[in-house]
């Protein structure tokens, strides 16, 4: 990891209020020490910490993608309602879901249109609505 990597991978922890650990600042840097958005599911991140050489086992990846989620650093995105992705763009954006690949990207959010979507029930609010468009091959 190049030191820009390693210094954009603290600031994004510090500017959370997270305290950056070594198992932070390894993660972190895989997640945004090149300045560009990704999708990762705790799996595909634990791959590439231990790639690195890093020493961190699966279960604090869980951790800290949560903590990172709590503290706003990543939005999950839930696709068949037991896989997780967690993105780095926490803006509102709709996402693809690749069924072939088993792979989210962004979709386009200037195409996306919705005009209204139903009221909450009484004594609940809306808290977030997630568009995961799924694709697959053409046959």
């Amino acid at each position: 990891m190049t030191s820009q990597a390693t210094d954009r991978g603290t600031n994004w922890l510090t500017g959370a209020g997270l305290r950056p650990t070594r198992q932070r600042v390894a993660l972190a840097n895989l997640l945004v020490g090149d300045g560009q958005h990704r999708h990762v599911t705790a799996e595909s991140l634990f791959s590439a910490v231990k790639g690195n050489g890093d020493s961190v086992s699966l279960a604090t990846v869980y951790n800290t993608l949560r903590a990172f989620c709590d503290a706003g650093l990543l939005q999950e995105v839930m696709v068949d309602g037991a896989k997780s992705y967690f993105d780095t763009n926490t803006h509102d954006h709709p996402h693809f879901y690749w069924e072939d690949e088993q792979r989210l990207s962004d979709a386009p959010a200037e195409e996306l249109d919705i005009a209204s979507i139903p009221d909450a029930p009484e004594g609940a609010e809306i808290a977030k609505v997630d568009v995961v468009i799924r694709l697959r091959k053409k046959s």
